[in-house]
This record gives C-alpha cells, structure tokens and sequence, in this order.
C-alpha cells in the first residue's frame, strides 16, 4: 500500500548505507529527506509471534560478560533502529523485526527477560569500538562476519546469510536477476558497496545508475515509477517488501554473500561458544523459523537456517 510506502519514507529518511548488511566501510552520512509526502503514517511494531522466557538456570562458566549481565540482571545489545523488519523502532518507542527477536532470544537464553534489554543504537562504524569498550555486551544488526573484524571481536553465528538482490515492482515480469539489467534504471545508497558493484560489472548503462543518500529515497523512486530497482542486501529489501507486499516483491536471486553474526567480545569463548549453541537450538525447535516468517517472511520470501560455523 503507498500508506506503507510513505511510512517507510516518512519514518526511516535516516536509512543510509549504514543499514546495508555488507556493513561496509565508506558508508554515507545519513540524510533527513527522501521523497514524502510527509503524511503521519501508523508504523507500529508488530512481534512475529515467537515467545522468549528466560532460562532459570543458564551458566557459562568462564565468561566474564556473563558474569557481568548476570550481576546486572539486564543486558545491552546494540541494534538498528531504521531498517524494517529487521532492526526498527516505530513512533512509541517500541522495538521489532528479525534482528531484535533474534536479540531477545539470546537474552532470555541468557536468563534475561527480553524486557530488561537495554538497547543501544550504535553506528555501524562504532560498533567494534562499543563491544571491545564494553558499552554493549553483544551486538545484533546485519553485522558481516569478516576477517578484519574477528581482530577486534568474535562472532556467533551466522543466523542468517544475506547477498546482494533486487527489490522491483510487484508487476514486474523483464527483471529476473543482475544479468536482465541493461536498459533498466538502478537505485542504490550513495557510494554503496551494492552500487558499486553493479557499476564495476557493467549490469546497466551508466547513466541509468541512480544514487540517493537512503534506502528509502530510492524505494519511493521505485514505487513512483521513476526506477526500476533497488539494490542491496535481500535481507534490507525483504524488509521493505514486507512493509509493501501488494506492490512490491525481492526477485530472489542474490548474486553475492554476506553472512549476519552476533558480535561478542574477542576473548571470550565461553560466551561466543553458548550463543552459538543457542543460536543452533532456535535453528532445530522451530524458534529461528518463527521469528523469520513473522518479520521477513511477510516478505512473501521463503527463508531457511544457515549452517553455523564454529571457530
């Protein structure tokens, strides 16, 4: 519905590549435009159903993280406040999508209630700086798994494995994937690592790439008629699709991989090796699933566990 779409664009002008999954460096400064029609719009959350009561007897032995969220009877995480479906927070207040039940359930397997989780909206390039300075004990947000970052931290997971799609107009037919591009108009975050790519692989003429500084600028582009895709991450445009299902929808053919994990602190492999065990139990009892199908999965986009990698 263009009720969506105006809440979409109203609420989460802020959306820039900070909310790209990639979480790659070089991201653009967030803008506080977009399109709009600036109509008040109802965007509130919605849980997916999935109930997270605290275990009355978790113990990880050797964590000093553990020890301190069990002294404190909460924990901080750090999340995203502006991406739908995965990491938002609607106009009262109240927090909802994928990566927040996913974020919840890791606090109750930590006998935390959800409801003592002290969020905290740590910028995409704080947040190795916020888990190794203790300003949140784990961090759930589209946070890449890479090489360069296990220098600073460790990760749990991955929950989910995203890759770089396409979000198009309900009705369209000619756009099946990256390689039925040409001729077509593209939208992207400014100096995105998605545009970029599409750029650099030639998927669409030059002067039909179009850049704007958020996610939401470009998705009223593509309801307007005036693009005819959206590129980024699927997780990112599942989201949007979610919020719109009756106009638009992901294609479905994802043509790179980013892996989600929760961030930790380095050193501790306790917590890293319990959240990983827990992370593995939502993926046999039903929980994972659940979540995804009442957040993402509204998407109209099927959704299955990754395998967990260990290290």
């Amino acid at each position: 519905m263009r009720m969506k779409r105006v809440a979409a664009v109203a609420m989460m002008a802020s959306l820039a590549l900070s909310a790209a999954a990639c979480g790659k460096e070089g991201e653009p400064t967030p803008s506080a435009g977009g399109s709009a029609s600036g109509a008040a719009q109802s965007d509130t959350c919605k849980s997916s159903g999935a109930t997270f009561t605290p275990k009355t007897d978790a113990a990880i032995a050797g964590s000093p993280t553990f020890e301190k969220i069990k002294t404190a009877g909460k924990v901080s995480v750090g999340v995203k406040f502006d991406q739908p479906n995965l990491g938002y927070k609607d106009a009262q207040g109240k927090r909802c999508g994928f990566d927040i039940e996913i974020a919840q359930y890791v606090a109750s397997t930590l006998g935390i209630d959800p409801a003592k989780i002290e969020y905290k909206e740590i910028a995409s390039a704080n947040r190795e700086t916020a888990i190794k300075g203790g300003e949140v004990d784990y961090y759930v947000g589209t946070y890449s798994i890479t090489d360069k970052r296990k220098n600073d931290i460790s990760f749990a997971g991955p929950y989910f494995v995203a890759g770089q799609d396409l979000l198009v107009r309900k009705d369209e037919t000619s756009i099946t994937g990256k390689d039925t591009l040409k001729g077509k108009k593209v939208c992207s975050a400014t100096g995105s690592t998605p545009i970029q790519k599409v750029r650099d692989e030639g998927l669409t003429e030059a002067n039909n790439i179009v850049e704007f500084k958020t996610y939401s600028e470009c998705v009223s582009q593509l309801l307007d008629k005036k693009v005819d895709a959206v590129t980024t991450d699927d997780a990112i445009l599942k989201g949007y699709a979610a919020q719109s299902p009756s106009e638009l929808k992901v294609v479905g053919q994802p043509f790179s991989t980013e892996k989600y994990g929760i961030g930790l602190p380095k050193d501790d492999k306790a917590l890293r090796d319990y959240v990983n065990n827990q992370i593995e139990a939502s993926f046999g009892n039903g929980t994972w699933q659940k979540i995804y199908d009442g957040t993402l999965g509204l998407s109209g986009s099927a959704g299955t566990p990754p395998t967990l990698e260990r290290y």
